[in-house]
């Protein structure tokens, strides 16, 4: 099973000092097979295409880079081959990219990519080869705990205080502080020859990175020889104490990494003290004519001059160091990985959940809640609780609109997998825009590694955890989306049996009467029982806000039943809900067949609206409206009468005291029934404002449009409206009167709306740029 793009990235490796930012995903690929080594928790060996772009000629460099891959593959590890496409960061090439790294239509485009390199090729869309340091970035944010390579870069010759203390040249590589930041194991023949060697080991010293020699002695290789005059503190030849040092590392919480520096094989050592001679030579000629002073200019011209006077033999020793190292990492990898497998909670790499064909497994356990569930929280009382789904999301976008010929075949695209449910969205939609500890999921999950990943995850996230309960014998809820070219939803398998089966409405009484939140939401997928329930729990207690979102036209209906249930004709049984158009219309059908509308409480309700013919004339005139004012072409609202949207929203009033309907790119339409001491009360209608009301002695009614704000960049729209729900819930948290006047209203949904447009143009299922709107809500 494989997997790309996925957003399980956001708990992958920290990143240097800091955490990585889950937009990542938008300049980073993983490939398949990487993907899918790191889901497995197969060994994997970074390789770096520096040697690709700048280190060897074509084809060499192209079947080097193969051969290499080949040799991880031998040791039963995965290689991921890293590289810089357009811009887009590549944990592990294709034979395709790989090719432009190696042989690019215009010579000396590809950059060398270190550090200080990142942001500006990936901004400018550049190709580049990645060098020791890139590699170490990449590798540690994917996880990946071993890389390997020919030779680390270090303290060029002439790096030293002079006698008057004053710096020479001050080149000193950038892959000696990064193993500083990354815990990753480096696999070199030592640093390149032509580099001071004892001033590097003095200031790996300095750093705190441990030096292994990878050999029978202490000795430290010289590249080309195995011998440089210098010797370490540590050397081993054996592949699982080499992984031991690192995963010892890992357990000490420590972020930096290893150097293992391995002797070139011994059939080369000879040819190595001739290529020694040659380098002497080209180091003297570089100091002689100024281009030792050149900074990165200096190290491709000692590499060609070396090569030139070695006669070509510095390149077959260069290549048999290389593969010998890669050979070396990939035994390291898999010795590395079975002392994780031993760690049955191990977190080294990504969590993505596999099912097995049989029962659940018993095997893999939740890891222990910090505190027991539904017990009295360190976190304190929630002020919103959100039941329902908490999900995996499986979504498959395909990269061009399919023919009728591609029916019943698969198509070239991306698949990703990330946290979902209807429930756990709008729960991290609020939880991005709400004080800390004020948003609670409660939502069950089973006893397997989804359940685990949705654990994790939504601690990474900052959320709070304690309203996850287990469901034995139960699969975690997964959903699995099919879009089309452009992100669009086209079709989707749910698999949320769980919420059927699990005692969600046991679990909701319980922590409704133990927190007393001010909202309640309620997706979809809690069956009518637990909506008919927790809506009365929730009006005998007094809590101001219920509201139900439904997730299909099959599920809206569901809370009807607590319609039935609990419904008076003084007021609306439930306060919210937020269907879209479809929804609505089959809300509106099933209450007709149901014999709602004939209920006498009904009758009641709605004659007390009293509804004039100056309402009447007043929505005739905005359904004449455009939709949008500054374009005329996006038509009108006549959508309001010729689909009966206004008509069916205002009979559904006496059900749902508000209703906002999302209508796409037409905007959202909000109909409400407010009581006479609100602000509307004051007010007429505003054909210009885009809002119509009719007062009565008991209700005022409005039906407000809100045109939809600007999308520029639309990349899916599976949690768009997930995102204004959640958004919108947290807004009614902190100003609970929200809806009561005219500006208020406004500004709530212009909120919701900028939440949604902000998911709509990211990857994720909620995009983690909501929190910028936390401010700005805090001051409604």
């Amino acid at each position: 099973m494989l997997f790309r793009n996925s957003r399980a990235l956001q708990r992958l490796s920290k990143f240097s000092r800091g955490y990585l930012d889950s937009s990542l995903t938008r300049i980073l690929d993983i490939h398949p097979e990487v993907l899918d080594a790191l889901a497995t928790k197969k060994p994997v060996v970074a390789l770096e295409t520096t040697l690709v772009t700048h280190g060897f000629p074509y084809p060499t460099n192209y079947d080097l880079s193969n051969s290499l891959e080949s040799i991880v593959r031998s040791t039963g590890a995965v290689p991921a081959t890293i590289g810089i496409i357009e811009g887009r960061i590549k944990i592990g090439l294709d034979e395709a990219e790989l090719e432009e790294l190696a042989n690019p239509e215009i010579p000396g485009s590809v950059v060398k990519i270190s550090r200080r390199d990142i942001a500006p090729a990936v901004s400018m869309r550049a190709f580049g080869g990645t060098t020791c340091s890139a590699t170490l970035i990449f590798a540690a944010l994917a996880g990946i705990k071993v890389f390997a390579t020919g030779g680390l870069g270090g303290v060029h010759r002439g790096g030293e205080l002079c006698k008057c203390t004053i710096v020479m040249s001050m080149d000193i590589s950038a892959d000696l502080q990064e193993l500083t930041r990354c815990p990753v194991g480096l696999v070199s023949s030592g640093v390149k020859s032509i580099l001071d060697i004892g001033r590097t080991l003095e200031y790996l010293e300095t750093l705190g990175v441990p030096v292994v020699s990878y050999g029978p002695t202490k000795e430290f290789p010289a590249f080309f020889t195995p011998k440089s005059g210098f010797e370490v503190p540590w050397n081993t030849d054996s592949p699982s104490i080499a992984a031991n040092i690192l995963y010892t590392q890992k357990q000490l919480g420590m972020q930096n990494g290893a150097l293992f520096a391995v002797p070139i094989p011994d059939k080369y050592e000879a040819a190595g003290a001739e290529i020694q001679l040659a380098v002497d030579q080209a180091v003297a000629e570089s100091e002689a004519n100024g281009i030792s002073t050149r900074g990165k200019e200096a190290t491709p011209w000692l590499l060609n001059r070396i090569g030139e006077l070695s006669k070509g033999s510095s390149l077959e020793s260069n290549v048999a160091l290389l593969e010998n190292n890669a050979r070396i990492g990939g035994e390291i990898a898999v010795e590395y990985q079975k002392l994780v497998e031993e760690q049955p909670h191990s977190s080294d790499s990504m969590t993505v959940g596999f099912r097995p064909i049989s029962k659940p497994s018993t095997q893999l356990r939740l890891p222990a809640s910090k505190t027991p569930p539904f017990a009295a929280s360190e976190n304190g009382n929630a002020s919103l609780l959100v039941l329902g789904a908490a999900a995996v999301d499986i979504s498959a976008k395909a990269f061009e609109a399919a023919s009728n010929s591609a029916l019943g075949s698969t198509v070239p695209g991306n698949i990703s997998v990330s946290l979902g449910g209807v429930a756990r969205n709008i729960a991290e939609a609020s939880h991005r825009v709400s004080p800390k500890n004020s948003v609670l999921l409660v939502s069950p999950i089973g006893d397997d590694s989804f359940g685990q990943l949705l654990t994790q995850e939504s601690e990474k996230h900052g959320m709070r955890t304690d309203g996850l309960f287990l469901q034995k014998d139960q699969w975690t809820a997964v959903c699995n989306m099919i879009m089309d070219s452009q992100g669009g939803l086209t079709t989707g398998i749910a698999d949320m049996a769980i919420l059927e089966k699990a005692q969600l409405e046991i679990k909701a009484i319980e922590l409704i009467k133990q927190m007393k939140p001010t909202v309640v939401v309620m997706d979809g997928n809690c069956s009518s029982e637990v909506i008919s329930t927790v809506a009365g729990l929730c009006t005998r207690h007094g809590i101001k806000v219920l509201r139900s979102e439904p997730t299909s036209v099959v599920k809206s209906t569901r809370i009807l039943k607590a319609v039935e249930t609990t419904m008076s004709s003084s007021t609306s049984p439930i306060d919210f809900i937020s269907p879209n158009l479809i929804e609505l219309q089959e809300i509106f059908a099933v209450a007709n067949e149901k014999d709602l509308f004939a209920k006498p409480e009904y009758w009641t309700a709605l004659d007390n609206f009293s509804l004039t013919s100056r309402y009447r004339m007043d929505l005739e005139h905005l359904s004449r409206a455009n939709v949008f004012d500054e374009d005329p072409s996006k038509g009108t609202l006549s959508f309001l009468l010729d689909q009966g949207l206004a008509q069916m929203a205002v009979k559904l009033l006496p059900f749902f005291r508000h209703i906002v309907i999302k209508c796409g790119d037409k905007g959202v339409i909000v109909a409400m029934r407010q009581n006479p001491t609100s602000a509307w009360r004051s007010e007429q209608s505003n054909i210009k404002r885009r809002y119509v009301m009719n007062h009565s002695d008991t209700d005022t009614i409005i039906l407000s449009h809100f045109p939809a704000l600007p999308v520029k960049d639309l990349v899916n729209v599976t949690g768009a409206g997930d995102s204004f729900v959640g958004v919108l819930s947290s807004c009614l948290v902190q100003q609970p009167n929200a809806f009561n006047s005219q500006k208020s209203l406004t500004q709530v949904i212009e909120m919701a709306q900028r939440a949604s447009v902000l998911t709509l143009c990211s990857p994720f299922a909620v995009s983690p740029e909501l929190s910028n709107l936390k401010r700005s809500i805090s001051r409604l």
